[in-house]
């Protein structure tokens, strides 16, 4: 969908900087079907990376660098992903007018939807009617501080790595979500990927993202809450989350929090139904680190009231038979989301 620059290549590497850990996806495209090639996975240390903002970039890139050390990465060319609050994702309305066009008037109409200063701001857009024949258009625009993917390019440079494009991540969600669940691309779908910092709810109306929010909820501020509030060691907190105590008041704290990404997808919900798409979520898939989060599923589908799965990376992508090991390929399907959908960007 929407990228900032590519160039066409038969192997793809998606690196994904998260707050808690580093993830590299190989993507070959040689084939006629993606395979992945190779996965790497490695923990950040301390609070290198706190709520989207990179506080010791000396620290995370020698991370990345060590990774691709570690695990024999020849490739250096990578995609990247931007999210958070420096970036605004949203459906437009413009007279109807060819792409050439549109180009030449997008950073005038960006200006009454965008609360960045558009002399710091990378603009993008695509037309998600082209061949409609109404007197408007609707418009998928996207806007990113310049600041942002200047920082994201620097620190992968700093590693040694070539940032070939910066993709949205909400859009490199996207893309893996199609690529391994079409059916999703019918209806009103919520895709929500639970990371350490932030828990983001991504809304597609037959494929289109309509909305995208982030939450305050991640897998860092449960364990802090745990033992602050419940006296538990970061160990016992971990144990916690995985549903591994027996402890019943722990797993009524746990699902007390979990009401907040419900609260969430149902806001979500609340403004599709108000405007003009109309509609309710469908279906909702989960991804991220913490989809592990114990009865964390259960409590949305039933708050929710619809079909709720798990998302993996892999249920349609091939993987090679030794890129990752069976095992840990089942535990990091659906944290490995983002990743496998920046490898999946190719040139068309």
């Amino acid at each position: 969908m929407l990228r900032f620059g590519f160039g066409r290549r038969k192997t793809t590497v998606g690196l994904d900087v998260g707050s808690g850990f580093i993830k590299a996806a190989v993507i070959d495209h040689s084939k006629d079907i993606p395979q992945l090639a190779k996965v790497a996975v490695s923990p950040l240390e301390g609070d290198a990376i706190v709520d989207g903002d990179i506080v010791d970039p000396g620290l995370v890139a020698d991370a990345i660098s060590s990774m691709f050390e570690r695990e024999k990465i020849d490739q250096r060319d990578v995609v990247i992903g931007v999210g958070g609050r420096d970036v605004i994702i949203k459906l437009i309305k413009m007279d109807r007018m060819d792409e050439e066009e549109a180009r030449e008037v997008i950073p005038w109409e960006a200006e009454q939807h965008v609360p960045f200063d558009m002399d710091n701001v990378q603009l993008d857009f695509e037309i998600t009617d082209p061949d409609g024949d109404g007197l408007q258009m609707t418009v998928l625009l996207v806007a990113a501080k310049r600041e942002l993917i200047e920082t994201r390019i620097s620190l992968l440079q700093q590693a040694g790595l070539n940032p070939t494009a910066v993709d949205v991540e909400a859009f490199a969600l996207h893309n893996a979500l199609e690529v391994n669940y079409p059916s999703a691309m019918e209806g009103v779908t919520a895709l929500v990927s639970i990371g350490n910092d932030t828990t983001t709810v991504n809304v597609l109306d037959d494929g289109v993202p309509v909305l995208t929010r982030d939450l305050s909820f991640g897998t860092r501020g449960l364990i802090l809450d745990l033992q602050r509030e419940r006296s538990l060691t970061a160990e016992q907190a971990q144990a916690a989350l995985r549903g591994e105590s027996g402890d019943a008041s722990l797993r009524e704290f746990l699902a007390e929090r979990a009401q907040e990404v419900a609260r969430g997808v149902e806001r979500a919900a609340a403004f599709l139904e108000t405007d003009e798409i109309g509609l309710g979520v469908a279906r909702l898939y989960l991804c991220g680190g913490g989809v592990g989060i114990a009865g964390l599923s259960e409590i949305l589908a039933e708050r929710l009231g619809v079909e709720t799965h798990i998302a993996s990376a892999f249920e349609r992508v091939q993987v090679k038979a030794d890129a990752i090991d069976f095992l840990e390929l089942q535990e990091m399907a659906p944290m490995l989301m983002l990743s496998v959908g920046l490898g999946l960007r190719k040139a068309a």
